[in-house]
């Protein structure tokens, strides 16, 4: 078992390095389109590009099995939200690469009449239900961190000053007759009040640095399987970029593994 889990570990850092390299292809390969490069230059950058994506499949095989082992372990986590988010965001991972695995057949010529593009497209929906998670799962510890911080402060996230009467109507609108000056004092607590909420919430990320990089690597990752899948275009320019700056911040976990959100 130690040796598989080393096995693994060097695996999974080759695949964060071939990830890399593989997206700062796709940007290079957008950046030299825009600039009037050969035919001959753009054809070995997307053949480099997909040597690189083959090689991925080839490391992240096994992987689903990997992905059921956390999903087991996520199963006793004590809270019922963190507990629910990162063990169905796991098993997402699992189908998601079964479905990695079978394209790496199809590509190699082991199963010659696959349908890639089905199973790209099935891949890349299990991946974006499990970033969906992780997000979710993200959001959920950070309201947690910054309740928590609101309580140390002695509930700095209230408006001071006690319950304010309102001038609202029934309908949730101001009286035609509100003056101006009713109008800015009625908006003045509220935007005051989220001023003290999006400081406490860069307090919570910058006090939580593993956090703060799950969640920027989550927001990069999103948008490739939402371009792949096209429900939100952006390009291969943008998806590059993307990828790129995400698989840095992936590599900094493996670097300093401290900086991994866990569990």
């Amino acid at each position: 078992m130690d040796s598989w889990v080393r096995f693994s570990g060097q695996s999974q850092a080759k695949d964060r390095l071939f990830r890399t390299a593989q997206y700062a292809c796709t940007l290079l390969g957008y950046t030299l389109a825009k600039g009037g490069a050969g035919t001959e230059l753009l054809s070995k950058v997307k053949q480099l590009e997909g040597h690189l994506s083959l090689g991925r499949k080839l490391l992240r095989l096994g992987n689903s099995a990997d992905a059921l082992e956390a999903a087991k372990r996520a199963v006793h986590l004590s809270d019922g939200v963190l507990r629910l988010c990162i063990t169905v965001a796991h098993l997402n991972r699992a189908m998601y690469f079964a479905c990695d695995n079978i394209l790496w057949a199809g590509r190699t010529g082991l199963l010659p009449k696959l349908d890639q593009d089905k199973w790209s497209q099935r891949s890349f929906r299990y991946y974006l239900f499990a970033l969906i998670l992780s997000l979710t799962r993200d959001a959920y510890e950070i309201s947690l961190l910054m309740e928590r911080e609101s309580r140390a402060g002695g509930g700095a996230g209230k408006i001071s000053g006690g319950s304010l009467s309102s001038p609202f109507q029934e309908n949730g609108e101001l009286p035609p007759n509100a003056s101006t000056a009713e109008r800015t004092g009625l908006l003045r607590p509220l935007s005051a009040h989220l001023h003290r909420r999006l400081l406490l919430l860069v307090a919570v990320l910058r006090a939580n640095p593993p956090l703060t990089l799950d969640l920027l690597k989550n927001l990069l990752d999103i948008f490739i399987p939402l371009d792949r899948l096209g429900l939100y275009r952006t390009g291969p320019g943008f998806v590059g970029a993307c990828g790129l700056s995400s698989s840095i911040l992936g590599l900094l976990t493996m670097v300093y593994p401290w900086l991994k959100l866990k569990p």
